[in-house]
């Protein structure tokens, strides 16, 4: 974070409450989407006894780069103290770590609740193999590889599963069931 917002957290300290910085902390979350409106930007102009925007607007944003840090890297609690350097007031530093603390796994959770992401499949691959050697039944060797866009899971993942010739009709079968349930158009214009 480049020094010149850290000068700015000590605004927080003329709210003169635990309660105000949380609220402020909480607000910025809840319009992490959309940004303040002007009737919380008002109220936050009031608990810091600030007179204009152009004061507040550096404040908000190193507070938004803290929660975002703390939310999407996954800090742990333990190192949430880390982040700030050493010209942060040491009860700021104190005031805002028990803050990010108490909110960084419900946040996290949030996050999860608004990804509407199931990973994409990239490749598929697959052979026949006999699983044990008493046995003369083949089963396919299915690999998946996946991308998961997730913030707090990007990557790609492996998955490799065995299907005996069964459950692989089983599973085909629904999958029939699951295409025909399509309209004829968007199958038509998938290339399926």
């Amino acid at each position: 974070m480049e020094q010149t917002l850290w000068g700015h957290l000590p605004l927080l300290v003329r709210s003169n409450s635990k309660d105000s910085v949380e609220y402020i902390l909480q607000a910025l979350w809840r319009t992490r989407n959309t940004g303040l409106d002007s009737a919380d930007r008002r109220v936050i102009l009031n608990m810091l006894q600030l007179h204009n925007d152009s004061d507040l607007d550096p404040l908000l944003v190193c507070l938004r780069m803290l929660i975002r840090r703390c939310v999407y890297e996954n800090i742990g609690k333990d190192d949430i103290p880390k982040l700030f350097p050493a010209e942060v007031l040491p009860e700021l530093q104190r005031l805002l770590t028990l803050l990010l603390q108490k909110f960084q796994q419900e946040w996290q959770e949030d996050v999860l609740k608004d990804q509407n992401t199931v990973p994409l499949l990239k490749a598929m691959t697959w052979n026949m193999a006999n699983p044990n050697k008493e046995s003369t039944d083949p089963a396919a060797v299915i690999n998946l590889k996946l991308q998961n866009d997730s913030p707090l899971h990007l990557g790609e993942l492996d998955v490799k599963f065995l299907l005996a010739k069964d459950t692989l009709e089983m599973m085909l079968k629904s999958m029939h069931t699951i295409k025909d349930q399509y309209p004829t158009s968007d199958v038509a214009s998938n290339g399926h």
